[in-house]
């Protein structure tokens, strides 16, 4: 068996060798987060067989549990390590194409400890290190943002680091205390004890961990940050922000809640805030002229279903949560690639200025046109069974609240398929001028391979998307089953 480890130590060593391969070529260098990716996929596929039958921990330092730095490798571990190297692949073959001013090595290292703070996150089984990861992540993002270093840029990546800062003081705050209270980082050591504390003392630390990690969510009112970062930076960290960064905010608060305090009870209030950004974020995304802006603010809404649906507290609804998680992480990816690539042949980041692409790069214009239809939730794409599992886990709560969520749920998808069918139409059915007696473009390979295996899984598991049946089903049930967790980690 391969260590769960070398998901995190190969491509944080790969990172700091990037700077050695640009002395020898920058070709070969720009090809190392690649390299890193790609590794980390075949781990993960590798891992799946055996955390299918147990999920297990691996310590570092020969420190036992709870005392020492461990890993949890569980079926969602697993399943999000998968996902963040398959997406952070396709997206750093897209970079290799798109990214040729300025520092381009540091674009390039700072890219790769992003994924590596993804994935140590999603793997980490003990609080403070939870948060060392979310720092490398976070850092590396601001940094990311204002790339271009134009005045936009810089705005953004400041408005962000400033609103991340508070965050991760709040959420250092948080482990402080319950340090304080427990003598332990180790999560599953911090949750056997956690109901012998008094209410008042375990609700301040959950308030404060809940709101820092809510920021990189991007969960309403905390993503004020998120429509200018997603505007300001390069279409590829776009979709890496988009496609991965706010997830691992999303993963951290679920599994505060359901694992570190098992406070169900704030589950109606998860629901709320859910539906609250899912119709804050489709309404103002209706409203953008600017197509990176819209997609940001459609970011947020797909972060309240998200959220919306991991409330419903059922396998079937953090199973449709999961399964839209990896939607959005595709079409959104694949949007904000193909999006790219447009504004780089336009000039402009208008949707107006989008007219006629569909005759002038057909094979992007059609990528975005899937990508639209997926996050609609159009059959036979994996928008569609997502959409379809949360509808079935509401109605199956028979709940007449629920229901009536439900029906504020399917308002904001016919708002969202409002503005981007409008945009599809601006893309197909109007004309641009200046660009009318140009001929069409032939598609840059390190463009064209990402964005066709995004629609081939798109398409592919929305007409199966029993493939991930049974990994998904698992990592549901052992999101529920917290005693199982401690279990698993605690000897």
């Amino acid at each position: 068996m391969v260590s769960p480890i070398l998901l995190i130590a190969i491509p944080l060593g790969l990172t700091f060798c990037i700077p050695l391969f640009g002395f020898i070529s920058k070709q070969i260098a720009k090809f190392i987060p690649v390299l890193g990716m790609l590794f980390n996929l075949v781990v993960a596929i590798s891992l799946i067989p055996q955390v299918m039958e147990a999920p297990f921990t691996v310590s570092l330092g020969g420190f036992p549990v709870p005392f020492g730095i461990n890993l949890v490798v569980d079926p969602l571990a697993v399943f999000l390590a998968g996902l963040i190297a398959l997406v952070g692949l396709l997206i750093s073959i897209y970079a290799t194409y798109y990214i040729k001013k300025g520092d381009t090595q540091s674009y390039h290292m700072l890219y790769l400890l992003l994924l590596v703070g993804a994935t140590g996150i999603v793997l980490t089984g003990d609080i403070f290190n939870l948060f060392v990861f979310f720092e490398i992540l976070c850092i590396s993002s601001y940094a990311l943002v204002a790339y271009n270093r134009d005045k936009p840029g810089i705005e953004a990546g400041m408005k962000y680091l400033i609103q991340g800062t508070v965050g991760s003081g709040l959420i250092l705050i948080g482990i402080a205390l319950l340090y304080g209270q427990f003598g332990t980082l180790n999560i599953a050591h911090i949750a056997r004890y956690i109901h012998s504390a008094t209410p008042l003392s375990v609700f301040l630390p959950m308030a404060l961990l809940i709101t820092g990690f809510g920021v990189e969510a991007a969960i309403l009112p905390l993503n004020a940050w998120l429509p200018d970062a997603h505007s300001s930076a390069p279409s590829s960290i776009s979709a890496i922000l988009s496609g991965i960064a706010i997830k691992m905010g999303v993963y951290a608060v679920i599994r505060i809640i359901f694992t570190l305090f098992g406070a169900h009870s704030l589950l109606h209030y998860v629901l709320f805030i859910g539906l609250l950004t899912l119709l804050v974020g489709e309404f103002a995304a209706f409203r953008q002229k600017n197509i990176k802006r819209m997609l940001a603010y459609s970011s947020t809404g797909q972060i309240g279903l998200i959220i919306f649906a991991f409330g419903l507290a059922s396998a079937m609804g953090i199973k449709g949560a999961l399964f839209q998680i990896t939607a959005h992480a595709f079409a959104k990816a694949l949007l904000f690639l193909a999006v790219g690539y447009m504004i780089y042949h336009s000039g402009s980041m208008e949707i107006d200025s989008l007219a006629g692409m569909g005759k002038k790069i057909p094979l992007v214009s059609i990528a975005f046109t899937i990508g639209v239809f997926s996050l609609i939730g159009f059959p036979p794409f994996v928008g569609f069974a997502s959409k379809f599992l949360i509808v079935k886990a509401t109605l199956a709560q028979q709940d007449l609240l629920l229901t009536i969520f439900l029906g504020f749920v399917l308002l904001a998808t016919v708002i969202e398929g409002a503005y981007f069918l409008k945009v599809i139409q601006t893309i197909y059915f109007k004309n641009n001028k200046e660009q009318e007696n140009q001929p069409q473009h032939s598609t840059s390979l390190a463009v064209a391979i990402p964005i066709c295996i995004l629609m081939v899984l798109i398409i592919g598991i929305g007409i199966y998307p029993e493939m991930l049946n049974k990994i998904l089903s698992s990592a549901a049930s052992m999101l529920l089953d917290r005693g199982g967790y401690i279990r698993s980690v605690l000897p």
